[in-house]
């Protein structure tokens, strides 16, 4: 792997990791490329491969920090730190975003959440070689997962569905927020009207990923609650 494009990257984005993440990351990698000709787990390498997963999974983390922050501002009060936050990753497919925020973030608890085995035999290899003890690995469909998170992730180059977004944020805490990595803005706008009525407040921010030319945003959105 790049270690340097790694580095330069995370500089741009005001991320500073320590030696042993910076370890995690370059393994995790390394472990996606050795077994993507198998398993099929994404469709870069090199260079590509940091750039369009690695950096793009961090590329939004001081949003998802802030809307961890205000998470628990709302429960527990304006002193209150992002420790115990939980973010569940929705089809996380080879783990991203969820395992560059979990390396990145180790105060957080991160479910990473996929149907396909041979994507969860990779994922439970990764807890047990990196190791990531502040991850765990649910073998599951999204419409039968069940739970509660605060933060929920996923990357979602395909259109909202409203059945879908249903279940979504069934499974968001009423404090959560469900953040969504998504490609142009204007894309994303005229794919609201699919789940109009499910959500009481959206933001969407534009996200630049290091060294990549692509239009990226993430929609963070918050769960309507019913009284």
């Amino acid at each position: 792997m790049n270690l340097e494009l790694l580095k330069g990257g995370l500089s741009i984005l005001g991320i500073d990791l320590e030696s042993s993440r910076l370890d995690k990351i370059a393994a995790y990698t390394d472990a996606i490329e050795k077994w993507n000709p198998a398993y099929g787990l994404v469709g870069a390498n090199g260079d590509e491969l940091v750039i369009k997963h690695i950096l793009d999974s961090l590329a939004p983390l001081r949003l998802i920090d802030d809307c961890a922050r205000e998470c628990l501002k709302t429960r527990l009060g304006p002193e209150s730190t992002t420790d115990g936050i939980s973010l569940a990753d929705l089809g996380t497919g080879a783990g991203l975003p969820g395992i560059p925020l979990a390396i990145a973030r180790e105060e957080y608890s991160v479910s990473l959440i996929d149907r396909m085995t041979r994507r969860i035999n990779f994922l439970r290899t990764m807890k047990a070689q990196l190791p990531l003890p502040n991850a765990e690995v649910i073998e599951d469909q999204v419409e039968r997962t069940h739970g509660c998170y605060d933060l929920i992730t996923f990357r979602a180059f395909k259109p909202f569905e409203r059945k879908l977004f249903r279940r979504v944020f069934a499974l968001c805490s009423r404090d959560g927020f469900v953040i969504a990595y998504k490609g142009r803005r204007d894309r994303v706008e005229a794919e609201l009207p699919e789940i109009e009525g499910l959500y009481s407040e959206i933001a969407i921010h534009r996200v630049q990923v290091p060294y990549l030319d692509e239009e990226r945003c993430v929609a963070i959105l918050r769960p309507l609650v019913k009284s």
